[in-house]
């Protein structure tokens, strides 16, 4: 089980450092419950400095599918590596709605993660209109099979899935944990189709609809709920500290 926090574009150098901060000094090791957090590039190296050594694991928001040249703003995986990442998110709905980013561009920089040893945690989720329109599963599929279709894998913690339900994050609709759970299992039937049954059973699916810690218990209680990746809770030294304890009260 994986809780990982996605920062956002949020907190200035200070805050960043008392955040990770207060997490590395409340957040404790447990068997079977990994723990990360990805704050905004500029942060990544002084939140290294704080966590390392710690239960706490670190990951960055994004990063470029070439190893190095004429990208303007852009970060590489090597880069990542180089100040401690673990972890790297790839095709989060904000970067393919507001970006632009297609499944093409997710599956080149899957692979590249993966040249580099960094664990994608790979986003897949339909919008509202896709929910109203009866899609959800047509175009969670064919997000997957973007991105993932030919992507060989040595062991299956060398890649993260992770659920956003885009429809219920600040629409004022939620998201049942019976919903998330009968995504979550057709997400593991197509992992099962691109990576066989005993892969697919092992690989970690995170739950992004706005997991709080009023509601975490039950999410995470669901069999194909291996964890979350959390927003705006993540941003809060104790609601995430909270998230972590449900993690390992439900595993």
């Amino acid at each position: 089980m994986l809780i990982a926090g996605n920062w956002k574009m949020n907190m200035d150098l200070i805050a960043a450092r008392q955040l990770a901060g207060a997490l590395r000094n409340s957040v404790e090791a447990s068997e079977g419950v990994q723990v990360a957090i990805c704050p905004p590039f500029v942060a990544l190296d002084a939140a290294y400095g704080i966590l390392h050594g710690s239960a706490i694991q670190l990951g960055a928001q994004n990063m470029h599918a070439a190893d190095s040249g004429a990208f303007t703003g852009e970060v590489s995986a090597g880069m990542l590596r180089s100040v401690g990442c673990r972890y790297v998110i790839l095709g989060h709905s904000e970067r393919r709605t507001i970006f632009g980013e297609t499944d093409a561009d997710v599956k080149a920089k899957v692979a590249q993660a993966l040249a580099h040893r960094l664990v994608p945690i790979v986003c897949v989720g339909e919008q509202l209109e896709d929910r109203d329109a009866g899609r959800e599963e047509a175009v969670v599929a064919d997000q997957l099979r973007g991105a993932l279709t030919d992507v060989r894998l040595t062991v299956p913690s060398d890649i993260v899935i992770a659920y956003e339900p885009v429809w219920a994050i600040g629409t004022g609709r939620t998201a049942s944990p019976e919903q998330a759970q009968t995504m979550h299992a057709f997400i593991r039937k197509e992992l099962t189709n691109l990576f066989g049954a005993d892969t697919a059973a092992a690989i970690d699916i995170l739950y992004g609809g706005s997991m709080k810690p009023d509601n975490a218990d039950e999410l995470l209680s669901q069999p194909d709920v291996n964890g979350g990746l959390i927003g705006g809770a993540s941003l809060v030294a104790e609601s995430f500290v909270a998230l972590v304890q449900a993690a390992v009260r439900c595993q």
